[in-house]
């Protein structure tokens, strides 16, 4: 252990000051909605105003029976809204969970294990393999010491630390810091605590993370000022129908009473209802794709997405080293999986299997072990006994590992390293000097990781005090890769297909991004950014250029939000994939943060909108593509929605302007259309197949409108040929002498069946009715059933009759809403036979 300092560190009362004084080693905990809180803001909706309003006049006029229905329906909302917000924000909460629970620090000159949290700035840590960092520090002294710093640099091989020199002060070198919830590979050292908490390196990507806001998405800012204009229709309505009821019959409650019911008629207060009902089955079909949604709003922007952000380690590639390729001393090249040939490389994979520990974190190693594990004893590299170890370190830039032979007792040295440090090491000629360095280039520029290889065979008993006192002979090469996930190329050529453009972001170097680029299908010479690049552009030439590139490579965090939110500001639709710290924040502040379930850590997984529970990379195309049938499956029913509300609205208001007239919908009437037939109704939307060419499609324009003119016009019309229907079968049985409650129940039973023939009319935009019909799965045939019995039993259950004001006329004067309905289906589908042809 090189510049051992003094093993004094605070004594226990300094470190209790301390922790007293600057608070626990943790990050602050994401803020919970209360049940309480929730209810509030519901009571402040006026589909909730409205009810208890009209509840308030029910039992004003001793109609008590309505008036707990309409209750019901209230405490109906407010649990819908609850289970939407159930689910809040453990992005920080993970964050904290990160650091390590355990830390040997030193306390009064003793070695004492204490929980991470209880770490405090000027403690003593001693760092050994295998333990994470508690909190930022600075090295004091390091023996071979190497660190895992993928989960907040994307770096994928760990990287070599050493001691700050005593005379650096207050040093900012990367190469002498370890930081938060890092893992120390190899070797081991001693730090001095600087920073703990939300001031760490891991702690400012939390900062980064709670500055985010979450933004609504394009449908919930249509959805909320559709609703916002509605309800001033809706008021202006009201306030007429009061004036007019009142002045015609003279009665201000029921007055009040046939307002407030036009009011709710003309509010679409399904939509949030309907739309949280298609996004919690969206979530459970994507859950059974092994896809766990976080944020459901996340699915319908998933038809909208342009642009997928791909993080490369863990992402694209699987973070783990693999042995692909070695070549032997004289330079034959052998597949390692060529098991025919390895007698060629024996001697290069025998030495660097020698030269690693048996239980090693270092990823190339564990790689070097297990590639060289099944011949391992066969070939008698187990034979050995291990007798003394040079560790890595930064001046001689390799590792020697002696063993001695178990038959006759020889010992010799294997050592791998660095490709310069192994050339030095070895006796060689200039001509072999260059002809190894030609070889590692040919490596290198396949995106390969190089280790050389060399042994020495020990003549004396007495071992040199450095690795360097050896006579190396040079053994071979070794390229690792960290190897591509099998299904990303296919997952790249259908993102493609659908209009979906692929950006990869690493940390790695240019060379090894564009060789993983050209892998995977992002082109023979795929432009490239790299970090310090990025970092002197402006954000105007970011914009610029980042229309053309396709690879940033030598990325850090904030760079990688940075070009999150230059694409968002080109109006692209941002889908981003990682699965490390360093990429939550750009997670979080995509349009789509999509995190790895399994290799992932808990901070990508909170911080993303969905997470790939088996990590496969095609599961995102899966996402998209169902992303795009709830969308549109959502719009049918919205179509649907808005459609049946006319109808509703029109006799609401027929009998307020026509005194003679009955009542015909009463506010229980409408609440029980529009929460439980009109959800229920809905539900056949969602359950609809992929429309034809779902996938060979662009994805929809960022400034398309779900409800644009078009699509409310074509609802409207819908809606007024339904009212026609409908109003046409109510005076009918006007003029056929019905009482007032069998009048209702009749004109009721045709707003129903128009209803369902509305739906029929909506189910395919791409498919005519008789395949719609013959394609009709149970579950609709279910559901459609569903709607018809509750109406049956509205007529025959006596409470319910008596509840719905109801009266049974017998079964053949219904027959006019049924040829009604199906007239209407008949003439929606010949026109759009037309409308196609």
């Amino acid at each position: 252990m090189t510049d051992k300092p003094e093993l004094t560190g605070l004594t226990a009362k300094e470190a209790q000051e301390r922790l007293a004084q600057g608070g626990a080693n943790e990050l602050p905990t994401s803020r919970r909605k209360s049940a309480l809180r929730i209810a509030l803001e519901v009571m402040r909706e006026p589909m909730f105003m409205l009810l208890l309003a009209c509840g308030i006049i029910y039992a004003l006029l001793g109609d008590y029976r309505e008036g707990m229905s309409l209750l019901v329906a209230i405490f109906l909302i407010i649990g819908i809204t609850y289970y939407q917000h159930k689910r809040s924000e453990r992005a920080l909460e993970a964050l904290r969970d990160l650091s390590s629970p355990r830390a040997l620090v030193v306390r009064d000159g003793v070695r004492v294990r204490i929980a991470g949290r209880e770490v405090v700035p000027g403690d003593l840590v001693v760092l050994a393999e295998g333990d994470r960092v508690p909190a930022d520090g600075v090295l004091l002294s390091t023996e071979g010491m190497l660190v895992d710093v993928s989960m907040l640099t994307g770096e994928s091989v760990p990287v070599h630390k050493t001691a700050a020199p005593v005379e650096a002060g207050e040093t900012t070198a990367e190469e002498h810091l370890v930081h938060s919830s890092t893992l120390v590979t190899q070797g081991q050292g001693l730090a001095r605590i600087t920073t703990t908490g939300s001031g760490t390196r891991i702690g400012s990507i939390g900062k980064a993370m709670e500055a985010i806001q979450d933004k609504d998405t394009r449908l919930q800012v249509e959805m909320k000022q559709l609703i916002r204009t509605l309800g001033i229709i809706g008021i202006g309505i009201c306030v007429l129908v009061v004036v007019v009821f009142y002045l015609t019959r003279g009665v201000f409650l029921n007055a009040l009473l046939a307002g407030l019911s036009s009011a709710i008629a003309i509010l679409p207060e399904e939509f949030p209802m309907v739309l949280t009902v298609f996004l919690a089955l969206g979530a459970w079909r994507l859950s059974r794709i092994q896809v766990l949604t976080r944020r459901p709003s996340a699915i319908e922007t998933l038809g909208s997405a342009t642009v997928l952000c791909a993080d490369k380690t863990g992402t694209i590639t699987q973070n783990r080293m693999q042995l692909v390729v070695a070549m032997g001393a004289a330079g034959q090249e052998v597949p390692v999986a060529d098991l025919a040939a390895r007698a060629i490389i024996d001697e290069a994979l025998g030495h660097a299997y020698l030269a690693s520990p048996v239980s090693p974190f270092d990823p190339m190693e564990i790689a070097i072990r297990e590639a060289h594990a099944p011949v391992a004893e066969a070939g008698g590299w187990k034979n050995v006994s291990p007798m003394r170890d040079y560790p890595f370190s930064r001046g001689a830039m390799m590792t020697t590992r002696v063993h001695q032979r178990t038959g006759d007792r020889t010992m010799m040295a294997s050592a791998k390293g660095a490709p310069e440090a192994i050339i030095r090491a070895c006796v060689l000629s200039v001509a072999e000097e260059e002809r190894i360095r030609t070889m590692v280039s040919a490596l290198a520029d396949r995106g390969l990781r190089v280790i050389a290889v060399a042994s020495a065979e020990i003549k004396d008993i007495e071992l040199p005090e450095q690795q360097t006192g050896f006579t190396f002979t040079f053994q071979g090469l070794l390229g690792l890769e960290d190897p591509i996930r099998p299904e990303v190329p296919e997952a790249m050529r259908q993102c493609r297909s659908a209009g979906v453009r692929v950006i990869m972001m690493t940390g790695d170097h240019p060379s090894t991004a564009v060789a993983i680029g050209r892998k995977i299908g992002l082109g023979e010479d795929p432009q490239v950014i790299e970090g310090p690049e990025l970092e002197r552009m402006g954000d105007d030439a970011l914009r610029k250029a980042i229309m053309h590139t396709s690879i940033f490579a030598r990325m850090v965090p904030e760079q990688k939000l940075r070009i999150v939110d230059a694409l968002r500001a080109n109006n692209e639709v941002v889908a981003m994939t990682g699965d490390g710290v360093n990429d939550a924040p750009a997670l979080r502040a995509a349009d789509i943060g999509v995190a790895m379930g399994q290799k992932g850590t808990d901070v990508a997984r909170e911080a993303a909108s969905l997470v790939l529970l088996d990590d496969n990379f095609s599961s995102i195309v899966s996402a998209i593509r169902l992303g795009r049938r709830v969308y549109d499956n959502l719009q049918k029913s919205m179509d649907f929605i808005l459609a049946v509300h006319v109808p509703i609205v029109g006799l609401t208001l027929l009998p307020a302007f026509i005194p003679t007239l009955p009542l015909l919908l009463l506010p229980m009437h409408i609440v029980f259309l529009e929460l439980i037939i009109d959800p229920v109704c809905s539900l056949v939307f969602e359950s609809q197949p992929d429309e034809r060419g779902l996938m060979q499609r662009p994805p929809r324009p960022v400034k398309a409108t779900f409800f644009g003119r078009r699509a409310i016009f074509s609802s409207l019309l819908k809606g007024l040929f339904a009212l026609l229907t409908v109003v046409t079968i109510y005076f009918m049985s006007i003029r056929e002498g019905h009482t007032v409650e069998e009048v209702r129940s009749i004109a009721f039973a045709a707003l129903l069946l128009v209803n369902l023939g509305l739906i029929i009319t909506d189910l395919s935009r791409s498919r005519s009715l008789v395949q719609m019909l013959w394609r009709m799965s149970w579950g609709t045939r279910a559901i459609l059933s569903f709607a018809l019995l509750i109406f049956v039993a509205t007529l025959f259950v006596p409470w319910l009759k008596q509840t719905f004001s109801f009266g049974y006329a017998g079964w053949t004067h219904y027959l006019p809403s049924v040829i009604g309905a199906g007239c209407f289906v008949v003439i929606f589908e010949i026109a759009r036979a037309v409308r196609s042809a």
